[in-house]
């Protein structure tokens, strides 16, 4: 009996060892700050992060620990929301302000530290914290574990598109005038196809979103 428990456990242990082996940890930080950028023939401040709009995208296997310092250098209060993701076991951090977490406040700083479970394609990340998910936003491409092939044809490149909204105005103002008025927010003045407007909106016809040219 004695023996039958030591191989069982063995066996187990062996299990475990083979799952851990095929997954890693992963470490990034993201910078929350002010960027100044010009859409609509405006020059505007906003939050982004790392200098980025939209933010970076984070890339993963099935199974990978993420590990994310967020650093809050912006003026706002803020939490980042991991959209999609199953967070088994690790519900606390979902990100929702007020839900699961407080904010974290200007000058201040919080780790989200969480595993990608049974989960593959493409999710993403955004600000849970008034309106400024508008700029604070990203992809989460999640690839199969290593030596794992894809449930569908492989593709033969992988291009992220997030589709957004561009207000002219400060995005908190935005919110926060509507919540005084007790209406919804005002219309965005243009969509964005990462982070760009079309070709139809002012001072658009120059950018691009993936190796494209006019002519």
């Amino acid at each position: 009996m004695g023996r039958l428990v030591f191989l069982f456990a063995s066996s187990l242990l062996l299990m475990v060892a083979a799952t851990t082996v095929s997954a890693a940890i992963l470490e990034h930080s993201f910078y929350v700050k002010n960027l100044t950028v010009t859409r609509l023939c405006n020059r505007q401040v906003i939050t982004a992060v790392n200098d980025s709009f939209p933010g970076p995208s984070l890339r993963v296997r099935e199974g990978d620990k993420l590990i994310i310092h967020v650093f809050n250098m912006s003026p706002y209060k803020i939490t980042i929301h991991w959209h999609g993701v199953s967070q088994l076991m690790s519900a606390w951090l979902d990100g929702p302000e007020m839900i699961t977490q407080c904010a974290i406040r200007p000058r201040n700083n919080y780790t989200y530290n969480y595993r990608i479970t049974k989960q593959e394609g493409t999710l993403f990340w955004h600000a849970h914290s008034s309106f400024l998910r508008a700029t604070v936003h990203g992809a989460i491409i999640i690839h199969p574990r290593a030596r794992h092939s894809y449930s569908f044809p492989k593709p033969y490149r992988e291009v992220p598109i997030l589709l957004g909204e561009w207000w002219n105005a400060n995005v908190v103002d935005v919110e926060n005038q509507a919540l005084a008025l007790g209406i919804g927010p005002n219309i965005s003045n243009a969509y964005t196809i990462n982070g760009w407007p079309g070709d139809l909106y002012p001072c658009s016809q120059n950018h691009c979103v993936q190796n494209c040219r006019h002519t």
